[in-house]
């Protein structure tokens, strides 16, 4: 499984991936905001995890526009971020993310959600 990590501080990527890593994914590839992201979405990317706040652009805009891609209304969004109000949950569901992880996190609970996801989807094909 490949995965796409974006978010706008490397220390982050560096503990998502790092955590990918250590529960047994090792297919990353890294974005610095938003429209990177968006960049380097390409048919091999099979999962995304992304931070919200971000320059250039949010986390939040990215999953709109991946949403309004043909072909993507099924791809893995887990939004990961420190932002744990519940509106701003609401809003990130609306906008198409599959599950919310409110930093800081451990490595088995990051496994949990993406679990969680993928399961959601068997179940939803």
């Amino acid at each position: 499984m490949r995965f796409l990590v974006v978010d706008d501080s490397a220390a982050i990527r560096r503990i998502v991936v790092n955590s990918l890593q250590r529960i047994g994914y090792s297919d990353i590839v890294e974005a610095a905001d938003g429209a990177e992201g968006l960049a380097l979405l390409d048919p091999s990317i099979d999962f995304v995890i992304t931070d919200w706040n971000m320059p250039v652009m949010g986390g939040l805009d990215m999953v709109r526009a991946i949403r309004a891609q043909p072909g993507r209304s099924a791809l893995p969004i887990l939004m990961v971020t420190s932002r744990s109000v519940r509106e701003d949950i609401l809003q990130a569901a609306q906008a198409g993310v599959n599950n919310y992880l409110v930093k800081p996190f451990t490595p088995q609970v990051l496994k949990d959600r993406i679990d969680e996801v993928l399961l959601k989807l068997k179940g939803a094909a």
